[in-house]
């Protein structure tokens, strides 16, 4: 039987997913990267022929997988893990949240030794961010900080995990709760962390996920906000979508059986509900492209999530002979984390970082700063009028503007790739 133009297609794209794109010599080891096979490609091709390309079946697909992995409720694909910071944020200025809303010159507390747009997202949202400092090993805000921090001024914590290691949600959560504040989640880094057995993203009122090529999983460009308040999922879509009060979904109209019945606003009465708008919003949907890849990527992400623990496990074994050189990175407790990276600072005042990493990537191993070390010494500060607050020194957030570094643990590399950077930390310090 002749093969339908279709078949011939995906047979030629199993054959090319089948060579081999994953393997990596030993002596070249990336930070991170994406790891796919011919699902991937396969799915994407499948999602170009289906001629839809916006937001559809794909994407739904792949909210779905996300949910259940996870146990939430709702999950809302955005076009980067940022744009979910942001409208994580915006979600809790609107007006429909009444007197818990968030409101020009409200503070929201944070770190400062994190990634940028953590923290743009609450200056954009014309909130206050409000800096406590971390603890070295674990990389998250210290909880006596983060108590000291509260104001009559402060709305909400937003805090990441950082490098996949889960912040003190206990203690955190409890803070949230006792004072009225919303809990943010930057779950960024961390998809398929645990703490006390739940995985994060599931604790606060919001979370956030970003699937570019370095996480967890990828969409190439992507992101989420997760929740199971049905309101506060409302509300972020309608700041996705253009900020429109119509919760209709791409490609269908009249969900509410009242289309031309409504009066809201100025407007007049029967004024058609697709174009009605009740937020100031913006487009930050996913594709479908996008999505068919990351339903191939979330049936891999067990697998990619303990590869990532075993990586890290194995080069915590290797690192040890090194700890009056670096601190070594060190779980929150009763946490399980997915590891994103494997962070070092270091301790011996006669390495300087910038040889040290020099000489690694001379040498094939790339390496990352802890993002920003300190953001308020980056130029968007500094050059810029940024309304702040910062409680204590921010002595350790400084240590890791100064010394602290990650390495990769990402699924594509195995262990001749650890002990090689072993071998040339062992190298380094000989010399």
């Amino acid at each position: 039987m002749k093969k339908s133009l279709d078949e011939q297609i995906f047979e030629l794209i199993k054959d090319h997913g089948n060579l081999e794109t994953n393997r990596l010599p030993f002596d070249k080891v990336p930070i991170s990267g994406k790891v796919y096979d011919e699902q991937e490609l396969l799915n994407g091709i499948k999602s170009v022929l289906d001629g839809w390309w916006t937001e559809g079946k794909w994407t739904n697909s792949f909210e779905h997988k996300i949910k259940s992995y996870l146990g939430i409720n709702h999950c809302s694909a955005v076009n980067s893990g940022s744009s979910a910071n942001l409208l994580a944020l915006k979600t809790l200025t609107s007006y429909k949240l009444g007197e818990k809303r968030i409101k020009k010159g409200d503070e929201i507390i944070t770190i400062a030794a994190g990634f940028p747009t953590t923290i743009s997202a609450i200056i954009q949202s014309e909130a206050v961010p409000v800096f406590v400092d971390v603890k070295l090993g674990t990389y998250n805000a210290k909880v006596e900080e983060v108590k000291e921090a509260l104001s009559n001024k402060t709305k909400a914590i937003f805090l990441a995990h950082s490098l996949g290691n889960p912040f003190e949600l206990k203690e955190i959560k409890n803070i949230a709760e006792e004072n009225n504040l919303w809990l943010i989640e930057d779950n960024c880094d961390a998809l398929g962390s645990k703490y006390n057995g739940k995985y994060t993203g599931t604790f606060g009122d919001l979370a956030t996920l970003s699937f570019y090529p370095a996480h967890h999983v990828t969409t190439a460009e992507g992101g989420a906000i997760i929740t199971d308040d049905p309101n506060l999922l409302k509300i972020s879509q309608s700041f996705r979508d253009w900020g429109r009060d119509c919760w209709c979904s791409t490609g269908e109209d009249n969900s509410c059986k009242r289309r031309y019945d409504w009066q809201l606003g100025n407007l007049p009465k029967g004024y058609d509900h697709k174009y009605t708008y009740s937020e100031i919003g913006y487009n930050m949907k996913m594709t479908d492209l996008q999505a068919s890849i990351g339903v191939a990527q979330m049936d891999k992400l067990e697998e990619f999530s303990q590869k990532r623990k075993d990586n890290f496990k194995y080069l915590l074994s290797k690192m040890k002979k090194f700890e009056d050189y670096f601190t070594l990175p060190k779980a929150t407790e009763n946490s399980e984390p997915s590891w994103f990276g494997f962070p070092l600072t270091i301790k011996d005042k006669k390495i300087d970082r910038t040889d040290f990493l020099k000489f690694m990537n001379q040498n094939g191993i790339a390496t990352r700063l802890l993002f920003a070390g300190n953001i308020i010494k980056q130029p968007c500060f500094v050059d810029r009028d940024v309304e702040y607050r910062v409680v204590g020194d921010l002595e350790n957030t400084n240590t890791i503007m100064n010394k602290t570094f990650w390495l990769g643990t990402y699924p594509r590399l195995n262990n001749n790739h650890l002990d090689y950077v072993e071998s040339k930390i062992n190298q380094y310090l000989k010399n």
